[in-house]
């Protein structure tokens, strides 16, 4: 585990999808698929752990008072791709730009790895997480106007920038 403070914000640990830390999180991400979409949803069946492990993948959380206060990950799906998965805010701690900051850290962490490419897919039951992967620039792999519920899950993608020495 590695712990990085940010000045004027959250703590950035980068952890594994095992830590106990990370279970408060992914049991109200758990609670709120299946509230929206009246299934129930096993994350841990979902993938194994080494998934989100390096070297091709990666889990954090952010953490306020020691505190998760929201998370996500990727996984590798090519050579040049990854996928972001469980990406998550505390309901406690919505509307502070937090999922914004663990985008951020997702995509710098992925590049650094280096992919150069991100892929995702969020819910049709979840406009809030549509509309924030729109504003960080996320191409929308569907037809916008089409009503979300008769797409199924929406895919986007975002190329990185790459970085020259």
């Amino acid at each position: 585990m590695t712990a990085v403070r940010r000045a004027g914000g959250p703590t950035v640990l980068h952890t594994t999808v095992t830590d106990p830390l990370a279970r408060p999180l992914l049991d109200e991400l758990t609670h709120e698929y299946t509230s929206r979409y009246g299934e129930p949803v096993d994350l841990d069946q979902e993938y194994p752990p080494s998934a989100f492990a390096p070297p091709h993948g990666a889990f954090l959380l952010l953490l306020e008072g020691g505190a998760p206060v929201a998370g996500g990950a990727y996984r590798r799906r090519d050579a040049r791709t990854a996928e972001l998965k469980r990406i998550w805010t505390h309901s406690a701690h919505r509307r502070r730009g937090l999922a914004r900051r663990v985008l951020r850290a997702l995509e710098q962490e992925a590049a650094a790895h280096g992919y150069t490419r991100l892929h995702l897919t969020t819910g049709p039951r979840q406009p809030e997480a549509r509309g924030l992967y729109l504003a960080a620039g996320y191409r929308p792999l569907f037809d916008l106007t089409a009503p979300p519920e008769s797409i199924g899950p929406l895919p986007f993608d975002k190329q990185l920038e790459t970085r020259r020495p």
